[in-house]
């Protein structure tokens, strides 16, 4: 039943990664479900839902065609050093305060997503307007995308919404082909040091896998307020949930 529990849970973060995002949401409460530390948790979900970024990202291969090459390449790399710095950070913490901090992460992300172009107005307004496909946001975003992969897919969606960008289908292509990249410098620092439980994470890959690319034409059939929707529902249920773990 356990590794029933996490197959379902996989595939269907494969799905809600390559829509909206958040498909930790499910793999990670799953792993800790059935009895597996936090932090472990947390690095072993990373590596289960790494493969299906990249069925993701080949089902909306059509709109990363669309960005030029130089641009990619510079995001990309980007994304690698803040997925690295912070993977690193993720090592040294310890469970409890991992525990602690996700919750508040978690609201946030889901908060700026939803109030995305009003901030980028109010920064016009102020002449403080956000620089389109800046550094400093996506570094911030990839350190905590490698330090707590859950909601990466809203943090990032949100950063695009401040960017200026209005197209949800060419911002869930550029969103997974990024959070494969950045997954996939977390999967190498994770094996290294010792955090993945292998024998549950192999499995839930192949079905992440699967979850992904199934997940590109339904993305691409919902309308906007949908994907908007599915998305505010996701964020705020599992900060709720892990706010309720915290307190309890």
């Amino acid at each position: 039943m356990d590794i029933l529990l996490i197959l379902i849970a996989a595939f269907g973060a494969g799905v809600l990664n390559t829509i909206a995002g958040g498909g930790t949401f499910l793999t990670f409460p799953a792993l800790v479900l059935i009895g597996v530390p936090p932090v472990m948790a947390n690095a072993t979900s990373a590596v289960a839902v790494f493969p299906g970024y990249l069925g993701g990202a080949l089902g909306f291969r059509e709109e990363l065609s669309k960005f030029d090459r130089k641009q990619m390449a510079r995001l990309i790399i980007i994304t690698l050093i803040g997925g690295l710095i912070g993977s690193l950070l993720l090592l040294v913490s310890s469970n409890k305060a991992f525990s602690i901090v996700v919750p508040f992460l978690l609201l946030a992300a889901t908060l700026a997503f939803l109030f995305g172009d009003r901030i980028r107005t109010w920064a016009a307004s102020k002449s403080r307007a956000v620089t389109p496909y800046g550094t400093v946001g996506l570094l911030l975003v990839s350190i905590y995308g490698g330090y707590f992969n859950g909601g990466l897919g809203i943090v990032l969606l949100a950063l695009f919404a401040v960017w200026g960008m209005v197209d949800i289908h060419t911002m869930n292509g550029l969103k997974n082909g990024l959070s494969f990249a950045l997954s996939a410098i977390s999967v190498v620092v994770f094996a290294i040091g010792g955090l993945v439980a292998w024998s549950m994470a192999l499995p839930m890959m192949a079905a992440a896998i699967l979850g992904g690319y199934a997940g590109a034409p339904l993305a691409r059939a919902l309308p906007k307020s949908a994907v908007r929707a599915l998305i505010a529902v996701v964020g705020f249920s599992m900060s709720t949930v892990f706010f309720w773990r915290l307190i309890g």
